[in-house]
């Protein structure tokens, strides 16, 4: 079978098994894949049976946080510029300090 080929080559040990966990844990890390999607594209009856396909490494956590941090820093140091003040239309002032309009 290739695929025991390619384990040879690789020196890896690889189940077609280990495939099916790897591919679902990929598109429920991407966030546009909904969830009951890729419920509907492994066959599960139940959108909780996805659970054990979502064990991220703790190399996967400890990036996904820094990612979080860095983002959350960025915003920190790099404000959206404040909107601009409202513009006071003169004939409207003019009529709410008792001045003539123009």
């Amino acid at each position: 079978m290739m695929f025991n080929r390619a384990n040879e080559l690789l020196g890896a040990n690889w189940t077609l098994h280990d495939l099916r966990h790897t591919a679902p844990f990929l598109m429920l890390d991407d966030p546009n894949m909904p969830p009951v999607y890729v419920q509907h594209i492994l066959g599960h009856k139940h959108l909780s049976t996805l659970d054990i396909y979502n064990r991220p490494t703790r190399d996967d956590v400890i990036s996904a946080g820094l990612a979080h941090h860095s983002r959350q820093e960025h915003k920190r140091n790099n404000p959206p510029p404040a909107p601009p003040a409202p513009a006071y239309n003169r004939d409207c002032l003019d009529v709410l300090f008792g001045r003539r309009p123009g």
